[in-house]
């Protein structure tokens, strides 16, 4: 892969923004839409409403820390720029789309690169029925709510509830509850990624519950569809010493 057009995406932090300039005071100020390559530079929360903001353009995208966690981003360097992004490795990930209608029948969608949670909203446990492919697998779960992670966000959320890590390419999504009441032994289950995951509120007024997906949250769900959207494809690129797979190996053997 050779780019030569390079546009520049930071965060709103000092450092990201200061950054920026220098980059493109060096390589030019390129229109997003006439770019070869998006540099992104910021935290994983940047690189995430980026590549939400660019699922059309399917243009490659290649990250810099510039922020507080940065899973998905390369080490910053301003030096070799070129350089590196010429010997860039690339991902492509395939982003989940949750359909969601509410208690008023209000139905609206979403997608997400990490992951979708369903989340209780007050005091009291969720009730869940959970579907695989139009088949009930879990009738009754009572918990605070649960979580359906692609590979690339089994190291985030999914992770902190106790979820497996999942392997790129694998071809699996995470289904990992949040803190299960009922069955109390239930610690989730791993389903194909091309798999419908169909998740039924029960007692959907009593016990509330809200669907995030990465920072869409919707509220007052009363079923929620998950899949993946093969319709969408996204690049990352990853410095080949450091790439995505190394990254979500690594996590599974700190100590």
């Amino acid at each position: 892969m050779s780019f030569d057009k390079i546009a520049f995406v930071g965060a709103d932090s000092v450092l990201a923004k200061r950054a920026c300039q220098r980059l493109r005071k060096q390589f030019g100020t390129i229109a997003i839409e006439k770019a070869d390559v998006i540099v992104v530079l910021g935290g994983d929360g940047t690189m995430l409403e980026t590549l939400h903001k660019l699922f059309q353009h399917q243009i490659p995208i290649y990250g810099m820390n510039r922020g507080t966690v940065g899973f998905l981003m390369n080490e910053f360097r301003e030096d070799g720029l070129k350089k590196r992004l010429d010997s860039a490795q690339k991902v492509e990930l395939h982003p989940l789309r949750m359909d969601v209608t509410t208690v008023d029948g209000v139905r609206s969608s979403a997608h997400c690169i990490n992951e979708v949670a369903l989340l209780r909203q007050t005091r009291q446990a969720a009730k869940l029925r959970i579907s695989i492919d139009g088949k009930v697998r879990m009738p009754e779960l009572i918990c605070d709510g649960t979580v359906a992670a692609t590979p690339a966000g089994s190291t985030a959320y999914n992770l902190s509830a106790h979820g497996p890590i999942i392997p790129l390419g694998a071809e699996l999504l995470a289904l990992t509850p949040i803190s299960a009441f009922r069955p109390r032994r239930w610690r989730g289950a791993l389903v194909p990624s091309n798999a419908s995951i169909l998740i039924e509120i029960l007692e959907a007024k009593k016990r509330p519950v809200s669907a995030v997906a990465d920072y869409t949250e919707i509220r007052d769900v009363r079923r929620v569809r998950i899949c993946q959207d093969n319709d969408i494809k996204l690049t990352l690129l990853f410095d080949p010493e450091h790439n995505l797979e190394e990254r979500i190996l690594n996590e599974q053997f700190v100590p």
